[in-house]
C-alpha cells in the first residue's frame, strides 16, 4: 500500500493562473498493483470538502459516484470505487480561478500527472473527463511516444473511436465532477455510456487474462 501524495508533489507552484490554496493530490492509501482504471477529471475545487475523496456530500465525489451508478456500478463511496480497482484524480492539481484553464498550467501539471500515472503498472483503461484531462494526457503521450493519443476535434466525435496508450484503452468523455453534471442530460447519458464501455472492456480483458 502507498500514499499517492507522498510521491507526487509540486514544489515550485509556477502557475499564477491557478489557486494554489486549492492544491490537491489524492490523499488516499492505495495498492498500486490493484488499480485497473484511472478516471482523470479536470481540477480540484477550491473547497477541500467538495473534492473527489472528501467523503459523503462532497460535490465532486458525489457526482462521480452518480456517474458510475448511471453506468451500472453502484458503490457508496470513492473508497469503494478504489476497492473495485478504480482510482480518481485530476489533470490539474490546483483549483482554477477562471472558467477555463489555459495551456501552460495544463502542460506544467501534466508532469505531475505523469508521475502519478506511473505509480500504477496494471491500468487497462484511462477515462479522460473533459478537455483539460484530454489535453493533459496528450501532453504526456507526446513526451513518451512522440504523438498525441486523442486527436483534435469535438469530444462528441472523438469518443466514438478506439484509442490506445500502451496496452490500455483511452476513453475521451465529458467532465463528470461538479454542478455541470446535473445541467446537460445528454452529456450525462454519454458519460454513462463511456463508463460502461470502459468497465465492459476491463471485464473482457480480465477474462482473457
Amino acid at each position: 500500500m502507498m500514499q499517492v501524495e507522498a510521491f507526487v508533489r509540486c514544489k515550485e507552484f509556477p502557475c499564477q493562473e491557478l489557486a494554489h490554496a486549492g492544491y490537491s493530490v489524492p490523499a488516499v492509501e492505495v495498492d498500486p498493483e490493484a488499480v485497473r482504471m484511472i478516471l482523470i477529471a479536470e481540477a480540484p475545487p477550491i473547497e477541500s470538502a467538495e473534492r473527489l475523496y472528501a467523503g459523503p456530500g462532497a460535490l465532486h465525489g458525489e457526482t462521480t459516484l452518480e456517474a458510475f451508478r448511471d453506468a451500472g456500478l453502484d458503490v457508496p463511496t470513492a473508497e469503494a470505487l478504489l476497492a473495485e480497482g478504480i482510482y480518481l484524480t485530476t489533470a490539474v492539481k490546483c483549483a482554477k480561478q477562471e472558467y477555463t484553464i489555459r495551456a501552460t498550467p495544463i502542460r506544467h501539471c501534466s508532469h505531475l500527472l505523469e508521475q502519478e500515472l506511473a505509480l500504477f503498472p496494471n491500468v487497462g483503461a484511462y477515462l479522460l473527463m473533459g478537455d483539460v484531462a484530454i489535453r493533459g494526457f496528450n501532453e504526456i503521450a507526446r513526451r513518451t511516444t512522440g504523438k498525441r493519443v486523442i486527436p483534435a476535434g469535438s469530444i462528441y466525435r472523438m469518443r466514438k473511436a478506439t484509442y490506445r496508450y500502451g496496452d490500455a484503452r483511452v476513453y475521451p468523455s465529458y467532465l463528470q465532477a461538479g454542478k455541470a453534471f446535473y445541467i446537460e442530460t445528454s452529456k450525462r447519458e454519454m458519460i454513462a455510456e463511456d463508463l460502461r464501455s470502459a468497465l465492459a472492456w476491463l471485464e473482457e480483458k480480465n477474462k482473457r487474462g
